[in-house]
């Protein structure tokens, strides 16, 4: 990836292209093949077709999209949203230590105090 002065561009975070798509298809009201979905993402030659059909791949895989048969090639749609993605991965890490307890409480005692409070105000809704 480079910028738009010819330098190579910093490296995106973890599940960044992944909410970008899904947002950019949520967006669109409508199922996106990729090329279509290339067109709105970035600037021209920021990203391969490749990376994006990867990307649809993997959050379809996920059920975080539908696709349907257009021709050869797939149309998708959002079905949730990136904070719905991301919510999924953390219960995935979740559920790879046995030890919950242990890794709940390392989790919330590295919370910001806002993070915080916002956690114990939603346990106590539920």
């Amino acid at each position: 990836m480079q910028d738009e002065d010819g330098k190579p561009s910093p490296r995106r975070r973890p599940g960044e292209l992944a909410a970008h798509v899904l947002n950019t298809l949520a967006e669109a009201g409508r199922p996106l093949s990729p090329g279509e979905l290339l067109e709105l993402l970035d600037p021209p030659g920021s990203l391969s077709y490749s990376a994006v059909v990867t990307t649809l791949t993997r959050l379809y895989e996920k059920k975080a999209v539908t696709r349907e048969r257009a021709g050869r090639a797939y149309r998708y749609t959002a079905v949730t949203d990136p904070s719905a993605l991301v919510a999924w991965r953390m219960s995935r890490l979740l559920d790879a230590d046995p030890d919950h307890t242990s890794v709940l409480t390392r989790f919330v005692s590295a919370l910001d105090e806002k993070d915080e409070q916002t956690l114990r105000r939603l346990l106590g809704e539920g």
